[in-house]
């Protein structure tokens, strides 16, 4: 079973709906015990980095993900949910974030060109990175060039080790990130057709051996 976490936050029926098209059993869920229980975590996000980091930490929910996790569980954050990955946000002041993967989320206004929209809203297209050995795990972003669907203002600046996409918005910026059994995807799955279908069967196939983290 694949446990999605429900904080108040994110896209549940569009995810559960893709998980469901590639045959695969998903339970929405706010209990600790369903974390446990499954073979794999997926936490969403839309919205303000404050706004959900509070939830989550309200939900009871974040010590027993810290615990699958460090066990070895796979775990994907999903847009907001990959931001939330990280050391901290600076959107609209300085918070803290689950700190699985170091580095910091920031306004895409301070590296792309002035004039570009933001957010950035529609398809763009993947660039696959080489990922470092010493992250480990089995890379979920296969093919190069493929469209993905972004909905975003802010994005991660981490070490390029951990980075296995980029999308050129202006400039590259983090469209996907993992860390031995951690992943993030900055775009949304969900919404990126037959494209995010396949990236989530990836995530799926993923060895889900406990391993420390």
């Amino acid at each position: 079973m694949i446990a999605i976490i429900n904080y108040g936050v994110g896209n549940l029926f569009s995810l559960e709906s893709s998980f469901n098209a590639i045959g695969k059993n998903v339970k929405v869920t706010s209990d600790p015990e369903d974390l446990k229980k499954s073979e794999r975590i997926i936490l969403p996000g839309v919205g303000a980095f404050e706004d959900a980091a509070k939830k989550l930490k309200s939900s009871g929910l974040v010590e027993t993900l810290l615990d699958e996790v460090k066990r070895g569980k796979p775990l994907l954050g999903i847009c907001l949910g990959m931001q939330m990955l990280f050391t901290k946000s600076y959107e609209f002041g300085e918070h803290e974030g689950l700190n699985l993967i170091p580095g910091t989320v920031r306004y895409i206004g301070e590296v792309i060109p002035e004039g570009l929209k933001i957010p950035q809203i529609g398809w763009n297209a993947l660039q696959v990175g080489g990922r470092s050995e010493e992250v480990g795990g089995q890379s979920i972003i296969k093919n190069n060039g493929e469209y993905v669907y972004f909905v975003h203002s802010y994005a991660a600046f981490c070490d390029e080790k951990f980075i296995t996409a980029t999308t050129n918005y202006g400039a590259d910026l983090t469209a996907s990130v993992q860390n031995k059994n951690i992943y993030g995807v900055q775009f949304h799955p969900e919404k990126s057709g037959n494209v995010g279908l396949n990236i989530l069967r990836e995530f799926c196939a993923v060895s889900a051996d406990r391993q420390e983290v």
